[in-house]
């Protein structure tokens, strides 16, 4: 019914830009020139003044021989007022009849206080500049379905400036993040997103087909293999801000197309990255929010509090569990009360992990390193020189949500073919995550690749805990979303 009432609306602006054909007028002209924004004339523009502006009707009422509107441009809306005294006869009619909420027009007037104290535009002259010819929402309402404002972003961040002002902080965030790294001497890259072979994280590829070179190309899911190549070559401080595709599922949390930012740091180990990322998200919410104090939902996240402890430490503090739960004789009774997804190959460190993942993981609120991971799932990484069982490794959690990974990287060209190899076994054997062998990358490290640390932070994420939305989608302009049945 609504797309009905929509393309009858429709039909009656077609026939305005047809009458105002046929009076000479353009309803998608050349651009008129503008000496300020909205928001500029709102709050700075001076009483007496002339302004020239341009912006959306957003609201208009008629009274008699006069007109108050809203107009709305990027910046902000101010109120425009028309009286046919002060225009031409022929354009306060054209305003009256054939403007219609939705319609970008450029107008020139003097600013001045109404009587309730609101700055308005005394229009002297005016132009439309872009004929809408579907009606807006409903201006009391706006868009209440979720759907609509993620598969038309351009109608919610025109009726809501909550939206518009999440998108402008990401901006913001991607900008103090970059600052931050380069402030720190790491140099700034771009590596492909075109792979002839996945890897740098055990997920399932997109695949597409490069028809000059008749062969397959996958969609990065990493830049981890090509950065670590640079450091190689001499870049010993490298970041790339990425985007990643990942064939996977989407929800609350996942998008298959995401923001990354990797940064490789030589001759450090993954006690200064943990360092450097907690004074990098203080610094990061202190300019967005003006506070370590972060609201997330229901939830008021202090940055002030950032903690370090393993996946055994984690399920004890969060998971509610015993030590008696998690001895070696008791520890398989216990996933399975839990629910924890484990196989009968899996490692005792393995078995802990998969219970945080299980029943600790979401109940994180502050910062938590989670330390002393099992060395099965993590390929890449050096071994503890304290434990072998276990990788020099962290994953950050935050609001029950991973945010960041990182690890000393796995330099030793033997023992890494070793894992591509079994990784690769893993893969002929069924599983679509594991990484394949790149023979290239064994090459590089054959050349010697200084002692270095790597860090993987989910900038969606981050955005969603500094501007406290809870969906991932709605920090995304255009999320991915099942195709439309219509």
């Amino acid at each position: 019914m609504e797309e009905l009432l929509d393309q009858s609306e429709r039909t009656v602006r077609l026939a305005k830009v047809r009458q105002l054909r046929e009076q000479g007028v353009e309803s998608w002209p050349e651009a008129r020139e503008v000496s300020a924004t909205c928001a500029y004339v709102y709050q700075e523009g001076a009483e007496g003044f002339e302004y020239a502006i341009s912006g959306r009707v957003m609201t208009c009422r008629e009274h008699g021989k006069s007109i108050f509107a809203h107009i709305q441009d990027g910046s902000g809306r101010i109120q425009i007022y028309l009286k046919a005294g002060d225009l031409k006869p022929e354009l306060f009619s054209q305003f009256s009849d054939f403007v219609d909420l939705g319609d970008i027009v450029w107008v020139l007037g003097t600013l001045f206080i109404t009587k309730t104290g609101e700055k308005t535009l005394r229009v002297t002259s005016w132009e439309l500049q872009s004929k809408a010819l579907l009606p807006l929402p409903d201006k009391f309402h706006g868009i209440a379905d979720h759907e609509i404002k993620h598969r038309q972003r351009y109608l919610d961040l025109i009726m809501s400036p909550e939206s518009r002002d999440r998108f402008y902080k990401r901006s913001l965030i991607v900008s103090a993040i970059r600052s931050y790294f380069e402030q720190h001497d790491y140099l700034e890259v771009e590596t492909p997103i075109l792979h002839p072979i996945p890897g740098g994280a055990a997920a399932r590829p997109f695949v597409t087909h490069h028809n000059a070179l008749d062969t397959d190309f996958f969609l990065r899911i990493a830049p981890e293999l090509y950065l670590k190549r640079l450091v190689v070559g001499g870049f010993e401080r490298v970041f790339e801000l990425n985007r990643n595709f990942r064939n996977e599922g989407v929800s609350t949390r996942h998008n298959p197309e995401f923001t990354m930012l990797e940064a490789y740091t030589a001759h450090k180990d993954y006690v200064f990255i943990m360092d450097f990322v907690t004074s990098l998200l203080r610094e990061v919410a202190l300019q967005i929010t003006g506070s370590l104090q972060v609201p997330f939902g229901d939830r008021i996240i202090n940055f002030d509090n950032f903690k370090r402890m393993s996946p055994y430490q984690a399920v004890v503090e969060f998971g509610g569990l015993s030590e008696a739960d998690l001895q070696p004789a008791t520890i398989d009774a216990t996933c399975t009360r839990e629910g924890a997804s484990v196989e009968k190959a899996f490692s005792y460190h393995q078995k802990v992990f998969a219970l945080f993942e299980a029943c600790a993981e979401s109940k994180i609120c502050d910062p938590v390193f989670i330390i002393d991971f099992p060395i099965e799932i993590s390929p890449l990484a050096k071994r503890d020189q304290q434990n072998s069982a276990l990788a020099a490794r962290f994953e950050l959690f935050i609001a029950g949500m991973e945010i960041g990974n990182g690890f000393n990287e796995l330099n030793d060209p033997i023992d890494q073919a070793d894992r591509f190899r079994a990784q690769a076994a893993a893969h002929a054997s069924g599983d679509a995550e594991a990484m394949r062998y790149d023979a290239d990358f064994i090459r590089s490290l054959e050349y010697a690749m200084p002692p270095t640390v790597g860090v993987g932070l989910g900038i969606d994420r981050i955005v969603m805990l500094m501007t406290n939305t809870t969906t991932i989608r709605d920090v995304i302009l255009f999320p991915a979303l099942r195709p439309r049945k219509d």
